[in-house]
């Protein structure tokens, strides 16, 4: 894999777990075992870059404990505390339809009906009803809940999000 892919946080190394080298995960998935079906990860902190490969995992009461090839000791796990878990982009499953994964959101443009630029896709908010999108713009932020009410189409290709949604809501 090389620098030109696409890099996806999926959650970061939070502590050690036992003293064989075992890691617990703080994952940013939507199912807490996701990042199993991964089997090599990029570790990224402070722009040191690692990678490794899972040996084994499981999820543990909502947490993830992993054991990665090579760290075994508690010493060489409490070294990756801190690490950022990113994940190559094109190792994702396609989406289902009218399905999309965060990363592929995040900068897209938000146009509404009328043609207005809303701003840009900065990050999206899980609300449990359903996801948010946070928008910047020169218009401020606005937070638009991203369900096929207010959202009428996402055309991926050209990066481009229309809502039904107006420049003073």
């Amino acid at each position: 894999m090389t620098d030109t892919q696409q890099w996806v946080a999926m959650g970061y190394i939070k502590g050690v777990f036992g003293i064989k080298g075992w890691v617990k995960i703080a994952a940013g998935t939507e199912y807490t075992d996701s990042l199993l079906d991964y089997p090599e990860w990029r570790l990224n902190k402070d722009g040191r870059l690692l990678t490794v490969k899972v040996e084994s995992g499981k999820a543990v009461n909502g947490e993830l404990q992993v054991k990665l090839e090579g760290i075994d000791d508690r010493d060489a796990a409490f070294a990756l505390r801190g690490y950022t878990i990113e994940v190559c982009r094109s190792e994702f499953a396609p989406a289902e339809e009218d399905e999309y994964y965060w990363a592929d959101l995040v900068g897209m443009t938000v146009n509404n009906r009328e043609g207005q630029t809303l701003g840009k896709v900065k990050n999206l908010m899980e609300t449990g009803a359903h996801d948010v999108l946070v928008l910047e713009g020169e218009h401020g932020q606005k937070l638009i809940p991203f369900v096929s009410h207010y959202i009428d189409q996402v055309d991926s290709a050209n990066g481009i999000i229309i809502a039904d949604w107006g420049l003073d809501y």
